[in-house]
């Protein structure tokens, strides 16, 4: 199947929302290896000043990816999720994600190259914290760089 030109401009809006609770954030945490107290002790993150247990940088990932499926599952997108290969990752932080966030996240696709028989697909997800008023403020901007091998690839 071939990958959609088309696709460079589009935009999916934010889906379901995620509910970020503590034991997430812990179990993320663990995960990742990442031991700093603050993301397993609400005294350790009420001592630097913050209201709630702390995720870790990459925990937006789990977002991200959420919102990454939206394309991959798109049928014009022309994907065949088993010919992808995960290139690049990068995380611009607004504020750190903290346990009690509700958040939701829009897709953009920035680029679509073709590459031999396939092509490299750049996307963007501006991931947002809902208000209580159904407010967005920003939390992460994440962007992700896909090959999707062609045949015989």
């Amino acid at each position: 199947m071939t990958i959609n030109p088309d696709l460079q401009g589009r935009s999916y809006p934010a889906a379901e929302v995620y509910d970020v609770g503590r034991e997430k954030i812990r179990e993320f945490a663990r995960a990742v290896k990442a031991t700093h107290p603050a993301h397993f002790d609400v005294d350790a993150a009420h001592a630097l000043g913050h209201g709630d247990l702390v995720a870790p940088p990459t925990f937006a990932i789990i977002v991200a990816q959420r919102a990454d499926a939206q394309l991959i599952e798109d049928p014009e997108a022309g994907i065949d999720f088993s010919r992808v290969v995960h290139a690049d990752q990068r995380f611009t932080h607004h504020r750190p994600i903290f346990a009690g966030d509700r958040l939701v996240a829009e897709l953009h696709v920035d680029g679509v190259r073709a590459m031999g028989g396939g092509a490299m697909i750049t996307t963007r997800s501006e991931i947002f914290a809902l208000g209580a008023d159904d407010s967005r403020e920003p939390v992460t901007t994440t962007s992700s760089s896909i090959l999707v091998r062609g045949e015989g690839q």
